[in-house]
């Protein structure tokens, strides 16, 4: 047996991410506006609107501090709702898994799917926020496209997370305490609207641990071509965060599935 549940999974898990892919594009009609969409409102509302009032920030335009940090929250929100509403639904209502158990698939491999899916979900919403503040003249350098692997990473961690709380809670109504408690928090106080530092010394300590602060950062220095070693602290700190996160999911999943 091995010592982690995630060293059971085989490339197997590309199976249940091809099945949810072929369902996306089937329904790609409601499923490929959003991620173009929802950026422009943001850039819209928050940037040129708000941003009119405040000016800079880190001595750049608040629409340029802004606009980066919607690539990370954009794989960090689609990640976490594929991971939340569609894998319960596939769990509980379309009995998805259960037919997916009758298959040589088994049940971490099932499971790392949906993480992979939730990440490629990520990926899609990060790409269409990348393109939108291209168009707006935010995009500075070359290493903006890294963005899209670093949205994949991000994916795997929130949709690990998310998986976490699809194992646990008992209907989708309990979805609503880890979105308002859990990943509200952490889009207003991760160093999205306004730099870290300007918290209380308790609150910057707690948003340093949030991996969304992490991701933001990451996200915002490869949009504006801020290159730094201090990003691999980033990177590590997304997968220190993603391993425990990934293998709980698993065995919460599993024990949730036996039950």
């Amino acid at each position: 047996m091995s010592s982690l549940p995630i060293a059971d999974v085989s490339l197997r898990s590309r199976h249940v991410w091809r099945r949810n892919l072929d369902v996306f594009f089937s329904l790609w009609k409601t499923e490929s506006w959003p991620p173009f969409i929802e950026p422009v409102l943001y850039v819209l509302a928050m940037g040129l609107g708000l941003g009119g009032y405040v000016g800079e920030v880190q001595g750049l335009p608040f629409l340029h501090f802004l606009a980066p940090a919607f690539v990370a929250t954009a794989a960090m929100f689609a990640a976490s709702f594929e991971c939340l509403y569609s894998s319960f639904v596939r769990m509980e209502y379309q009995k998805t898994f259960d037919a997916l158990l009758a298959t040589p698939l088994n049940i971490h491999e099932i499971i790392f799917g949906e993480i992979l899916w939730g990440a490629t979900r990520a990926v899609f919403a990060a790409a269409g926020v990348l393109v939108i503040i291209t168009l707006f003249g935010i995009t500075r350098s070359p290493w903006a496209w890294l963005t899209l692997p670093a949205a994949f990473l991000i994916g795997l961690l929130f949709a690990s997370l998310a998986m976490i709380c699809t194992a646990v809670v008992p209907s989708m109504n309990s979805f609503n305490y880890y979105i308002t408690l859990g990943l509200t928090p952490m889009f207003l106080f991760s160093d999205v609207f306004f730099p870290v530092t300007n918290l209380p010394p308790t609150l910057r300590f707690l948003a340093w641990f949030s991996p969304l602060t992490h991701a933001v950062h990451l996200q915002r220095s490869l949009v504006l071509g801020q290159i730094e070693w201090t990003l691999l602290g980033d990177v590590l700190w997304l997968l220190v965060v993603f391993v425990p996160a990934s293998n709980a999911a698993l065995v919460l999943m599993k024990n949730r599935i036996i039950r």
